[in-house]
């Protein structure tokens, strides 16, 4: 399979760690850039996250900081709740990082970077999608020169899966709902790995164990970050913690893992329903609204999940074998 050149736009993040590994050790991935920004941390934060996992598992793309809240200007929403105050499950991250952000914000250098690799640039993003809706403002035309957009975020009821920040809204989205909104009006295609499938996988305490085990380091390090998240999920009930960013990661290299649904998407931006992502099939016909003119757009809506997890599983023996 041909190599894929990948911008990762992340919050580090416990989830987004895990995402990171598989991007970084899966042989068809050119991972060619790491942008950060709020989310399950301060955007100061998942920076020096970001630019730790760089330093310590040796990851040659460069990390551009990006937003530190939502375009509205509102503040940023955090989830130390799940992922730590650190963001890394309260796992000690060292003062000495020798790794530097690059002297570029994140928007930025999604721009330049895509108009350096017109229609072969795959823009991954899992946190609020700030970053996204920036390039798209500054340039709009870069739409027409990324390859596709896959996001995790949102919730569109499949299984009975809803928001997991209010009944209606994901938190990816919920962060930043006018910035998800003007990435889904933009016509690039976009691929949306939600809840609908995330909440199907999850990774039990077995099989972190196993990873701990047969994944050297990597593994060690994903079992010791994953205590703190695991444990907000026992909380809930669950018996394993939800496979978020790593399901959307794997949809790169593996989409007949997933099904799909097109349709042209729209983000609830006020009242009850804030930050509620809202389909309507292109196969349903409905009489003229506002998600008429909108660009079509795929949203997950089953996952084999045995399967998935194994490719996760093998990526990463594969690379410290």
């Amino acid at each position: 399979m041909p190599v894929q050149k990948v911008i990762y736009d992340t919050d580090p993040g416990v989830d987004d760690a895990m995402a990171l590994f598989f991007l970084h050790y899966h042989p068809e991935i050119d991972l060619i850039g790491i942008t950060t920004g709020h989310g399950n941390a301060s955007v100061e934060i998942t920076t020096r996250n970001a630019l730790y996992l760089k330093e310590r598992f040796g990851i040659g793309a460069p990390v551009a900081r990006g937003a530190a809240g939502p375009v509205s200007g509102q503040d940023a929403h955090h989830a130390s709740g799940v992922h730590g105050e650190n963001g890394l499950g309260e796992v000690v991250v060292p003062e000495d990082i020798k790794a530097q952000a690059i002297d570029m914000p994140a928007h930025r250098f999604i721009i330049e970077t895509v108009r350096k690799y017109p229609g072969e640039v795959r823009l991954l993003a899992v946190g609020r999608m700030t970053n996204l809706a920036l390039a798209l403002r500054e340039d709009p035309e870069i739409a027409g020169l990324v390859k596709d957009v896959v996001i995790m975020g949102g919730a569109f009821g499949f299984k009975g899966h809803l928001g997991n920040v209010t009944p209606c809204a994901e938190a990816n989205i919920y962060g930043d709902p006018q910035a998800a909104e003007e990435m889904f009006a933009a016509h690039w295609p976009i691929s949306v790995i939600g809840l609908d499938v995330t909440h199907e996988v999850l990774m039990t305490q077995h099989y972190l164990r196993t990873l701990a085990t047969e994944a050297g380091e990597v593994g060690q390090f994903i079992w010791e970050i994953s205590r703190f998240y695991e444990n907000f999920y026992l909380k809930k009930g669950l018996a394993g913690i939800s496979v978020h960013d790593a399901s959307a990661a794997i949809y790169l290299v593996a989409p007949d893992l997933f099904e799909t649904r097109q349709g042209p998407i729209r983000v609830v931006c006020e009242g009850l329903a804030f930050g509620q992502t809202v389909q309507r099939p292109d196969n349903v016909g409905f009489p003229p609204n506002g998600w008429d003119g909108r660009p079509s757009h795929a949203i997950c809506t089953e996952v084999k999940g045995p399967d998935l997890l194994e490719l996760y599983r093998e990526t990463l023996l594969k690379a410290v074998a």
